[in-house]
């Protein structure tokens, strides 16, 4: 009789959990059902992890400008340093023709909400992802759909408003992402108009331009708000 009763009340519980458990998947602020959350849970950490490869590709290359133009300043020849900041400058603005290495970030509309924005962005992310991709062997394709389920099992486990929750804090971290990345970009597409415009000047002229267009990214707000981050190792 005790082990009956014992069994009842197990039995009796586990439906109870079930029952909160529904109650809370019963919808989300944005009406969204689990399935659906769970695919943008899944869109915003692809394109995360895509936009830090960018972001930390141009973080490390105006970085490494920087260092450089330092370095320079030890070469007394004014036309080999001329050709030194020449070089340097190239190394930096040659990622604009690599369009598989910086994405390109629409602007935000003033109306456009940040969940809306960051949506947008993800579409522009992934298309330029699908461009740019190699062969992956099948082994890497093996290991991936692997690590996927393990993810999609977590969410399995979580409410739909506990995912829908984190989906909140990944857009915002995201969105700080795309704008840091964006600002980044921006200077780099800059040095690259103003690098060809510098042509038109003589060698003198042309050698404190591009001083100064070193100068001016290494003291813009933009580049000084990065590069004092710390890589993880």
């Amino acid at each position: 009789m005790y082990s009956a009763g014992s069994n009842i009340v197990g039995k009796f519980t586990q439906s109870v959990r079930r029952i909160v458990q529904d109650v809370k998947d019963e919808g989300t602020a944005s009406g969204q059902t689990k399935e659906e959350v769970i695919e943008t849970n899944e869109r915003l950490r692809a394109v995360r992890i895509r936009l830090e490869e960018s972001y930390d590709t141009a973080k490390k290359s105006l970085i490494t400008l920087m260092t450089k133009y330092t370095e320079s300043k030890s070469t007394r020849n004014v036309f080999q340093r001329y050709n030194l900041l020449k070089a340097m400058i190239k190394d930096v603005i040659r990622l604009e023709t690599q369009y598989w290495t910086l994405v390109e970030i629409p602007k935000q509309e003033k109306q456009e909400t940040v969940p809306s924005f960051v949506l947008r962005a993800c579409g522009i992310v992934e298309k330029s992802q699908k461009s740019g991709e190699g062969v992956k062997s099948t082994a890497k394709i093996a290991e991936e759909d692997e690590k996927k389920r393990e993810r999609i099992d977590r969410l399995c486990d979580m409410t739909t408003a506990q995912i829908e929750a984190e989906n909140t804090q990944m857009t915002n971290d995201l969105y700080r992402l795309l704008k840091k990345y964006t600002g980044l970009r921006n200077l780099i597409r800059e040095l690259k108009v103003e690098y060809v415009n510098s042509k038109v000047y003589p060698i003198f002229p042309r050698y404190n331009i591009l001083k100064d267009l070193i100068k001016d990214i290494m003291h813009h707000q933009e580049y000084m708000e990065v590069c004092h981050e710390v890589d993880a190792v």
